[in-house]
């Protein structure tokens, strides 16, 4: 993992510490978002489809995080900047109801309705961070989505190229995009602490959403 950078009072890059965030403890460190058995195995279709539908729950219904945090979000530069980035994650809940569609219905699965109560939960707990009043913790949550959905689109592209759904290339902001809004955006260190732990719930979120579709998996034998 990449050292996050000082500035000049030595306090540390607020817009590096995310991206230092999203790489080792978001959907890019979890094995099974880049596993055989997810993307090409024989039972790949069937863990695709498994995959979308539960990002249906956490991110394809609206509002989600993104416009939660803009509504929520303390400054108006981070109201805009927010705004602006949920109607381009408005582009990949698209994405995301087009593969369900072509996807079919979920798999069936052994404790079907545990898993589904288990989702709902992580997207409460994710609507209660993007709503925050503590200054920096809506932007860092909706900061991590956008960060995190970089590999997930990953793999929503090679469910894209199975199912026959062709798609554009996402519209969200890049990785040193969002960190540059980083550093700007929270210009406090309580809201850079904030931020940060808005961000490290979130990747603890989608953790546990990759280990509920592992589970699943092997469940489905």
């Amino acid at each position: 993992m990449a050292s996050a950078s000082l500035d000049p009072a030595g306090a540390p890059d607020p817009g590096q510490l995310l991206l230092d965030g999203a790489a080792s403890q978001g959907s890019l460190a979890h094995p099974y978002a880049s596993s055989p058995e997810l993307l090409q195995g024989p039972d790949a279709a069937r863990n695709l489809a498994d995959l979308i539908h539960f990002l249906c729950i956490l991110h394809g219904r609206y509002p989600g995080v993104i416009d939660h945090a803009a509504d929520f979000a303390q400054g108006a530069d981070a109201r805009a900047w927010l705004s602006a980035a949920a109607e381009d994650f408005a582009i990949e809940r698209g994405y995301v109801a087009a593969l369900a569609a072509a996807a079919g219905p979920v798999p069936g699965t052994p404790g079907a309705q545990a898993s589904e109560s288990a989702v709902i939960g992580q997207r409460h707990a994710i609507e209660m961070l993007a709503k925050s009043e503590r200054s920096g913790c809506a932007l860092g949550s909706a900061m991590a989505v956008m960060l995190d959905w970089t590999p997930i689109r990953s793999v929503l592209d090679v469910a894209g190229r199975r199912f026959g759904l062709e798609w554009h290339s996402s519209a969200l902001g890049g990785g040193p995009e969002i960190a540059a809004a980083a550093r700007r955006l929270a210009a406090t260190p309580a809201a850079q602490r904030a931020m940060q732990f808005g961000a490290t719930q979130i990747y603890v979120q989608h953790r546990g959403l990759w280990d509920l579709l592992e589970a699943r998996r092997i469940a489905r034998g």
